[in-house]
């Protein structure tokens, strides 16, 4: 029996190219987007009406929302409203996705809530400095992650939560900052974000990760 998925973000490069992998394989996909819905992730009623108006349960919940803004190389280029704006799209629209989980993950089945995160929220990992804005809001979703597979952990025993890192992807989105950076088509970058999802279990949840099924560092 095909796979029951909600993909939210689904209009952008890496949501429409998940919708179209999951769709490929057999799989009955929800989607939710801002362009084709009105979705906005920085309201919260906006995030609730939505979700409050979908029934059943999700195998798949994919949460593909996000956006870069204009990093800063320096210290001093920190603008107090972008940095604002970012968290609210990054971290705190997620966070309000999140709030509905325990209701649309089954309880007495496997499942998977994945959310796209990025390599640069690793704090570990940061050796070059600058882009404060996008980092900071990446590293403050890995937190909200890692402590929502905690806590549905508790109640969904078969439930995994992840963050994924998934490359630099060819779409408008990084088409700016790619630089030397080795960037893969969006539909190869969902069957890598597919083939992670489908090896990770319970025991990855709260885990961070890469493409390549690489465990990221926090």
């Amino acid at each position: 029996m095909p796979n029951n998925a909600l993909v939210i973000g689904a209009s952008g490069g890496i949501g429409s190219a998940i919708v179209a992998e999951l769709r490929t394989r057999g799989d009955r996909v929800t989607t939710l987007s801002r362009r084709n819905d009105g979705f906005d992730v920085t309201d919260p009623a906006s995030v609730a009406t939505a979700l409050d108006s979908i029934d059943g349960t999700f195998d798949l919940i994919f949460v593909a929302v996000g956006i870069l803004g204009t990093p800063e190389k320096k210290l001093t280029e920190i603008d107090a409203g972008a940095m604002a704006h970012l968290m609210a799209v990054n971290a705190i629209g997620p966070a309000l996705i999140m709030r509905h989980a325990a209701r649309l993950l089954p309880r007495d089945r496997p499942s998977v809530c994945a959310v796209l995160s990025a390599r640069v929220g690793s704090i570990g990992d940061n050796r070059v400095g600058g882009w404060y804005s996008y980092r900071a809001s990446k590293a403050a979703l890995n937190q909200i992650v890692h402590g929502a597979a905690i806590e549905l952990g508790r109640t969904h025993k078969q439930s995994t939560v992840v963050a994924l890192h998934p490359g630099t992807v060819e779409t408008p989105f990084t088409a700016a900052y790619a630089g030397h950076n080795k960037t893969v088509a969006p539909d190869t970058a969902a069957a890598n974000l597919l083939s992670v999802i489908d090896a990770v279990g319970p025991g990855d949840s709260g885990g961070f990760f890469d493409y390549a099924h690489e465990r990221i560092v926090w």
